[in-house]
C-alpha cells in the first residue's frame, strides 16, 4: 500500500500506514473484542489521512487471529 500510494489531497507520495482495530457495538464492545480492522494511511507531508477496509482489499476478512487472542486474553 505505501509504495502505491499517492495523497488524494497535495499528491505527495510518502505515506505512513498503521492498522487500526475496533470493537464494535453491543457484546463485542461490553467483552472488548476488537474485531473491526481498518488501515489509516497519513501523507507525512500534508498529513492528510485515508482509511481504507483490509477486507475489502484483499477479499478476505482480515485479523481472525488478533479477534481471538482478544477473546481468549482479554486484551
Amino acid at each position: 500500500m505505501a509504495n502505491q500510494f499517492t495523497c488524494t489531497k497535495c499528491k505527495h507520495k510518502a505515506c505512513r500506514v498503521k492498522e487500526v482495530a475496533m470493537t464494535g457495538t453491543g457484546l463485542s464492545k461490553i467483552l472488548d473484542i476488537q474485531h473491526h480492522h481498518f488501515l489509516f494511511v497519513s501523507c507525512l507531508h500534508c498529513g492528510y489521512v485515508e482509511i481504507f477496509d483490509p477486507d475489502v482489499l484483499t477479499s478476505k476478512k482480515a485479523g481472525q487471529l488478533g479477534t481471538i487472542i482478544d477473546i481468549l486474553f482479554g486484551s
